[in-house]
């Protein structure tokens, strides 16, 4: 009988595939900070790598990236059969299920996040160009996908939080007005 892997243990071996791709962290936060800057003055970088991380610990985001990565090897490895491997070697545009995977981990961030994976995808922003198969540089047919849909959602998530935190503080400037109305 298989036992249980643990959560830790999905969540190291997904950021040890990205780190063996040659993503890093600081990667995705810099398609973040260019996605969210325009929309929060005060953005620093600290703020986008949290927010990645933050995306990184949800299972259905690495289990996409331990299963998008594994295809990508195997294509590189010529594991595949045909004609599988030729359309994921050449990240064939009519293929569709490198952008169906990533795009399952967004949904969970709500319409920015899919509209800015949308963006992403067609864009080829920072990291997402580098790993764009097309470019000959490995076989990235997923992983450029993946790593669009982790800055996707990681700039909703930032979006959602900068709103809530505006409501806050507008909320606390009221409570303070009514507070000082009541003491005079």
């Amino acid at each position: 009988m298989k036992k249980q892997v643990h959560s830790r243990d999905v969540r190291t071996a997904a950021l040890k595939r990205l780190d063996e791709r040659g993503v890093m962290i600081e990667d995705i936060a810099e398609v973040v900070y260019l996605m969210q800057a325009p929309y929060n003055v005060g953005l620093k970088m600290d703020a986008c790598v949290e927010s990645v991380y933050a995306v990184l610990e949800k299972r259905e985001v690495q289990h996409a990236i331990l299963v998008g990565t594994e295809l990508d090897i195997m294509a590189e490895k010529r594991m595949m059969s045909e004609p599988l491997q030729s359309i994921v070697e050449m990240d064939e545009g009519l293929f569709g299920c490198d952008e169906t995977l990533a795009l399952g981990s967004v949904f969970g961030y709500g319409s920015i996040a899919v509209t800015t994976f949308g963006h992403l995808d067609k864009q080829k922003i920072g990291i997402i160009k580098r790993l764009d198969t097309k470019r000959g540089n490995g076989v990235h047919t997923f992983l450029d996908d993946l790593v669009a849909s982790i800055a996707a959602s990681a700039s909703s998530r930032m979006a959602h939080r900068l709103r809530d935190e505006e409501e806050a503080e507008r909320e606390r400037q009221l409570n303070t007005q009514h507070n000082n109305k009541q003491a005079e």
